[in-house]
């Protein structure tokens, strides 16, 4: 059942990746590129500091901080201990992919799904109550995931636990920094 499970991975990956176009290349290179989303980053961090204040915003960026560096540590665990190839690396499929990059580290989860949703819940849990709007940040993390499969470099499987670990993660770790966040600022 595994195997069918993993067969019916790549066959999905190789139909999404195959929708892509010359045209759109540049959009997706754009898009999976962190630096890129720098402004909506500066933005996060505006909001924060304007809501909440230097002290107690500093406070919340410093644990943002945090939580992107243990989630690229814990993606990095996870990879190494599953070993999978990525797909670009896969002599399964690899010539049926259109590959635009070519990593070489693991496949198994994929970081920017994990990182991505585990930083955007996140903010969305801080500042929910005060901006109404703030779910729309959850379309960074769909975009961000999604050029991983129109590029060849994750299958779906990576992208989706990437994105439910991600959930999960930010939610234990907002319901730990209300904990210390409720001791420091009460």
């Amino acid at each position: 059942m595994f195997d069918s499970i993993i067969q019916k991975d790549k066959e999905l990956l190789v139909f999404l990746n195959n929708l892509g176009s010359e045209q759109w290349d540049p959009f997706w290179l754009a898009i999976t590129n962190q630096l890129h989303w720098a402004p909506l980053f500066v933005l996060i961090f505006y909001l924060i500091i304007k809501s909440f204040g230097w002290k107690r915003g500093g406070f919340m960026i410093l644990a943002m901080i945090l939580l992107v560096a243990f989630s690229d540590q814990f993606v990095n665990l996870i990879k190494d201990y599953t070993a999978r190839l990525r797909p670009n690396n896969d002599p399964q499929i690899k010539d049926s992919l259109r590959t635009l990059i070519r990593p070489q580290s693991y496949s198994f989860i994929s970081g920017h799904a994990t990182t991505s949703t585990f930083f955007s819940v996140f903010v969305v849990l801080l500042l929910r109550k005060k901006y109404k709007r703030i779910y729309l940040i959850l379309l960074f993390p769909l975009l961000f995931a999604y050029s991983r499969l129109y590029l060849g470099v994750h299958f779906p499987i990576d992208i989706l636990l990437g994105i439910l670990t991600g959930v999960v993660l930010a939610n234990i770790y907002y319901f730990f920094f209300k904990k210390l966040d409720q001791k420091l600022f009460a």
